[in-house]
């Protein structure tokens, strides 16, 4: 008999489930044995080292992608050297982004379990789209300096390719592209003012975060939006979080110049509302068992809590005694976090 070969994540959860089946009667001794002989424990997990491979990868596609939109040295030289007017770039890309996505349903069909190849695939057909996009933009572009538009355009352009190709992948494109959108175009309506009826950029991502969270949560229940739901919710929060604890030490100011005198001390009210938040998602995750609510709560409330203390003591705490306090802390919530982890293990076992 072939063995299975897992990780030691996946080995430790079978042979968890393997005792609690036989400490119950559903099994017996002789299959419980049998069953643990039937997966060996991976001596590397290549699984794991092919989706950081292909993170790291994308990743440094993304900055080649990013340094070559914005070095116009670089594009002038390429210019140079083949005279090629925006408009057959962009056509270019967009032919070599249809090929791309094309190959990548191709992929899907025959080859469905190679999954980081197949999303490698998939983002670098979003990048050319990109690009077709950025392109389309400098050909038509008329001075006026409103590319927040070309930001739109790729909020409908991905979406739609989201839902045909049910890829949550470039879905998460088209929900940084709306945030790219709202930011750049609240920052032209004020012609790149500071404000935007009355708010800064956090204060206004604060907003747009909560309608993303929002109007996720009312289409949960929408058959064709099930997919996107989880990574829509998350976004949101990210959009929500961060803009928070951004808020939290900024404020609502918008100029580096005026915020930098103002006493910390005196913002104390932007952390409490940030805490009240993130508590209140926490309370919400725990009550609900939504683990993302949960650990969303969790984690941002602890950033919250360290952010304000080296705000608020840095300067005036000795630096010993600074970060023996922090060592305390840590221990603390590592000591509470293993007690917790022992009682659920405990009553798995029972």
């Amino acid at each position: 008999m072939e063995k299975l070969d897992l990780d030691k994540q996946e080995s430790e959860f079978l042979n968890h489930a393997i005792n609690h089946w036989e400490k119950e009667g559903l099994i017996d001794k002789a299959v419980a044995q049998t069953l643990r002989q039937s997966y060996d424990i991976k001596g590397f997990d290549w699984m794991r080292l092919a989706k950081y491979s292909f993170w790291i990868a994308l990743i440094c596609g993304g900055i080649s992608f990013g340094w070559f939109i914005i070095d116009d040295a670089f594009i002038n030289y390429i210019k140079k050297l083949y005279y090629t007017p925006n408009i057959v770039i962009a056509i270019i890309s967009a032919v070599a982004a249809v090929g791309l996505f094309l190959w990548e349903r191709r992929l899907k069909r025959i080859s469905p379990e190679k999954v980081f190849s197949n999303e490698a695939v998939t983002f670098m057909a979003v990048l050319f789209t990109a690009l077709c996009i950025a392109y389309l933009g400098k050909t038509f572009d008329n001075g006026s300096g409103h590319f927040s538009l070309l930001f739109l355009v790729s909020v409908f352009v991905y979406g739609i390719l989201a839902w045909n190709m049910a890829s949550q992948m470039i879905w998460l494109f088209a929900l940084i592209s709306l945030g790219s959108w709202f930011g750049s175009e609240t920052g032209y309506q004020t012609h790149w003012g500071y404000y935007f009826l009355g708010m800064n950029y956090p204060l206004r991502f604060v907003l747009f975060g909560g309608v993303i969270v929002t109007a996720g949560a009312i289409l949960k229940s929408k058959t064709w939006f099930k997919q996107f739901a989880d990574i829509t919710y998350i976004t949101g929060l990210l959009y929500l979080f961060l803009s928070l604890w951004f808020l939290s030490f900024f404020g609502n100011y918008a100029n580096f110049d005026q915020w930098w005198p103002v006493k910390q001390i005196t913002l104390f009210y932007w952390g409490i509302i940030a805490a009240a938040f993130f508590g209140g998602f926490l309370f919400y995750g725990l009550k609900n068992n939504d683990v993302i609510a949960r650990e969303f709560g969790i984690t941002f409330l602890i950033i919250l809590i360290y952010t304000k203390y080296f705000e608020y003591f840095w300067s005036n705490t000795n630096k010993p005694l600074f970060f023996a306090i922090l060592a305390v802390s840590f221990w603390f919530i590592g000591r509470r976090a293993e007690k917790i982890w022992n009682v659920r293990s405990a009553k798995r076992e029972k």
